[in-house]
């Protein structure tokens, strides 16, 4: 059992708020974490996938009263959006009551922006929290490179052998193919949303062209659009915009597009191993990848993170903008002898921020210029989750 970070900050918001939203891709431990919340809480749990639960819901109201005192879970809950309405008078009685936080915690595998679409009527009573895979900062040093090659799912990351996690990914990559993303509306054939998923993993870290995509795929740019939202929407893709600040430089408007879980990104290329990452041309965009979502996933609420790119050339992987308008540059290397580009410096002399690192898989931390430090991924974790 690997003891996940959020945690803290679930149990934080079930205190503060009357109902919770958790979010992230299934088979990311949502449902084992409400769980191990319900061992330490009064509870009850619904499956929305369950034909016998959502009978239970014909009158929700009716059937969720009677568990005024105990904290409902729904999982799924994408798949009864207009549930939201009926909470929402449950939740006002039970404030009239004294019950003001804890009531319900609602499990879904979309986007937070989704499902806030859906919990309009919930403002001010419901707080949104995404929970990632298994990132950078939740194991030890040693089992870093193993986390990289098979990706964050606890049951590709802690499988028996590389084989067994390969085999778990590729199950994973066909039944969302071929059974949720359909159960969602969409209606795109499988094997068109499954090159296409594997060209963004070809293109891992590149800037978006739709119009080049849209010719491979014998799609409009639109349409490859739409597929992108779609990806995205599930939190199986990252679409990373670029910083627009106030410099009079020509910058890149294309965003960089992510496959966000590396150990998805390599099965997609078929690499299975260690051995055959590390000798493809995708390995540096892949730990880049990696890279970005751990600390994306450790940064404070309300950070943003961007990447900015100038025509001639100026360039940084990541930028942070942290609350308090505390902008970091960060670099990203797979060498374990890792150095600045000049396009790194020059892009820094542009937006002038606070702190520029240069993040490594070593595990030393030594500075690289004046103003610029190399550091380890799971140093600069602590240091980041320290800001907060």
């Amino acid at each position: 059992m690997i003891e996940r970070r959020i945690t803290t900050e679930l149990n934080e918001l079930l205190d503060t708020y009357p109902a919770v939203v958790l979010t992230g891709p299934r088979q990311i431990g949502k449902t084992t974490l409400a769980l191990s919340i319900a061992d330490v809480r009064p509870s009850i749990y619904l499956d929305l996938e369950s034909d016998a639960d959502r009978a239970k819901l014909a009158d929700p109201e009716l059937y969720l009263d009677q568990y005024e005192n105990k904290l409902v879970i729904l999982d799924e809950v994408h798949r009864l959006p207009g549930l939201f309405q009926n909470l929402r008078g449950l939740i006002d009685r039970g404030r009239r009551a004294g019950r003001r936080t804890g009531r319900f915690l609602l499990l879904g595998s979309a986007s937070i922006d989704l499902l806030k679409q859906s919990g309009e009527t919930l403002a001010g009573r419901i707080a949104y929290l995404e929970m990632h895979p298994i990132d950078g900062f939740e194991v030890p040093q040693s089992d870093l490179t193993r986390l990289w090659a098979r990706g964050g799912f606890p049951d590709s990351f802690l499988a028996s052998s590389d084989r067994v996690s390969q085999r778990w990914r590729q199950d994973f990559i066909r039944t969302y193919l071929e059974r949720d993303i359909p159960q969602l509306g969409p209606r795109i054939p499988a094997e068109t949303l499954r090159r296409f998923w594997t060209m963004l993993a070809h293109y891992q870290s590149g800037l978006l062209n739709a119009a080049d995509f849209g010719r491979s795929l014998g799609v409009d740019g639109k349409t490859i659009a739409s597929y992108l939202d779609l990806l995205v929407d599930l939190l199986l893709v990252r679409r990373l915009e670029p910083w627009h600040a106030n410099v009079s430089k020509r910058l890149v408007k294309s965003p960089r597009i992510y496959v966000r879980d590396s150990g998805i990104t390599h099965t997609l290329l078929g690499l299975a191993t260690l051995e055959e990452i590390l000798g493809h041309p995708v390995v540096g965009a892949s730990w880049e990848g990696f890279v970005i979502e751990s600390l994306l996933a450790a940064a404070p609420p309300g950070t943003q993170g961007n990447f900015y790119r100038t025509a001639a050339g100026a360039e940084i992987d990541l930028v942070l903008m942290l609350p308090g308008q505390r902008l970091w540059a960060i670099e990203i290397k797979r060498s374990l002898s890792p150095k600045a580009e000049k396009g790194f410096y020059q892009a820094c002399e542009d937006i002038q921020p606070e702190k520029r690192f240069v993040v490594y898989p070593g595990s030393e931390r030594f500075p690289l210029s004046a103003g610029t430090e190399v550091v380890p991924l799971s140093e600069l974790g602590q240091v980041l989750s320290g800001t907060s």
